[in-house]
């Protein structure tokens, strides 16, 4: 296997109102362009200086609140009364340090690709022959997302599994999310992600592997497949595209479920067009006009509120969570990840990928390589087998899931690790 030479540890400081600066000496510098050139791999670590923390709190305590919806539901959107729980305990129990060592006890990197620097997660499997798997997330997720499926993964035996079941594991954070660089140019689109990735593979020595994705992650993952690339071998989704074009368009309109449909596909038609008519608007105000998101940008509990009300499932789980019950995510889960969108200060620059995407998110876009889908009841759609099988030719694993949502790996890590475990068996 290929080893790039690793140089200079980089150090992300978060200053106050999300500054970010990367500690490295000139002499480290210089370093790392004599002897890893363009290819070289930086270690990474974290560490928000105090100063940076207490900002936040102050600007949460500043809050200037509207008055409550006028309504009993969530259907003027995210409600009072949760977003003042969440805010709450943002502000007087919530601790970062406890992620910041988390994310810290992982091995983490930066190197460049195509003009932008990357942030990932490297974890090695201790087993031989460990299967290679690069996993992306979305918005308004990030590599937080995926953190209780690393050691599940890379270590099988002490999670139920078998050596046999190993992965090596790659999680890089999106450009203009988390802690990767923020692209000065446009073009940063689904497909040059893709690109980026495949180089990111190649770059750690990996000549076969596959890949995962959901919500974004999942557009990464199929434009990666659209590519194919020497060493992709397969791809897992869990946000997979199925949708026929009549279907969609019927769902956008608002118009009756055709006749005929299975119970599936009617259910997942129903979903389809109740996100078009009253879940979309996030999506359509940063495809369009994400640089005027200033004020959620400067307002954590404005950012906060506008993360969380993602979708309607995954809303009224978070509501439920700060009412004090749990179901697969907590408050510290749901707070590790706003909080890392503050301190890196990336709510305008992940909302750029909406704005530079032209890809329809539901539509297939012709996989030829063997794919496999986890279905979870409350992802925006349920996907039915019959539309997953003809959107995916070479269809080796399909399981739909009793529960979970839209944040597979954060919110049921179990269910996806059972899956991924099954699902890629076969290509070993």
């Amino acid at each position: 296997m290929k080893t790039t030479r690793i140089i200079a540890v980089v150090t992300l400081i978060v200053g106050m109102g999300g500054t970010i600066a990367m500690t490295q000496t000139q002499t480290e510098a210089a370093e790392a362009k004599a002897e890893g050139g363009a290819e070289a791999i930086r270690p990474f670590s974290v560490h928000v200086p105090d100063e940076a923390l207490a900002d936040l709190k102050r600007r949460i305590a500043a809050t200037r609140w509207p008055e409550r919806e006028m309504v009993a539901d969530q259907s003027q959107g995210v409600q009072l009364a949760t977003i003042q729980k969440l805010a709450s305990y943002w502000a007087t129990n919530y601790d970062w340090r406890k992620v910041e060592a988390k994310l810290n006890d992982y091995p983490q990197f930066v190197t460049n690709i195509d003009g932008v620097d990357i942030h990932f997660i490297h974890v090695r499997s201790k087993e031989k022959n460990a299967l290679p798997m690069i996993v992306t997330h979305g918005w308004p997720g990030s590599i937080i997302e995926q953190l209780k499926i690393i050691d599940p993964l890379t270590n099988p035996t002490a999670y139920g599994g078998s050596a046999s079941d190993a992965f090596d594991v790659v999680i890089p954070s999106l450009p203009g999310y988390g802690f990767s660089g923020k692209p000065t140019t446009t073009g940063w689109d689904p497909i040059r992600i893709a690109r980026a990735w495949t180089v990111l593979m190649k770059r750690l020595g990996y000549t076969r592997y596959v890949a995962q994705g959901g919500d974004w992650g999942n557009a990464v993952t199929e434009q990666m497949a659209l590519l194919t690339p020497p060493g992709l071998i397969g791809i897992h989704t869990n946000m997979p595209a199925t949708v026929p074009d009549d279907i969609n368009t019927a769902a956008i309109a608002g118009a009756p479920a055709p006749s005929g449909f299975s119970a599936d596909e009617k259910h997942a038609y129903d979903q389809l067009a109740y996100f078009y008519k009253h879940g979309l608007g996030y999506a359509q105000e940063m495809s369009n006009r994400p640089q005027t998101l200033y004020g959620i940008g400067d307002s954590p509990v404005g950012m906060a509120a506008w993360m969380i009300d993602h979708d309607g499932d995954s809303y009224a789980l978070i509501a439920r969570v700060f009412d004090g019950q749990r179901e697969g995510l907590t408050r510290d889960d749901i707070l590790d990840n706003v909080t890392l969108y503050w301190l890196t200060n990336t709510t305008v620059s992940s909302a750029r990928l909406y704005w530079e995407s032209k890809l329809a998110f539901f539509a297939p876009k012709n996989v030829s390589i063997p794919t496999a889908v986890s279905a979870f009841p409350n992802e925006l759609y349920q996907a039915p087998r019959s539309w997953t099988e003809k959107a995916y030719p070479k269809l080796i694993y399909y399981k739909k899931a009793d529960k979970g949502g839209h944040f597979a790996a954060w919110e049921q890590p179990e269910i996806l690790v059972t899956d991924l475990r099954a699902a890629f068996k076969s290509l070993r």
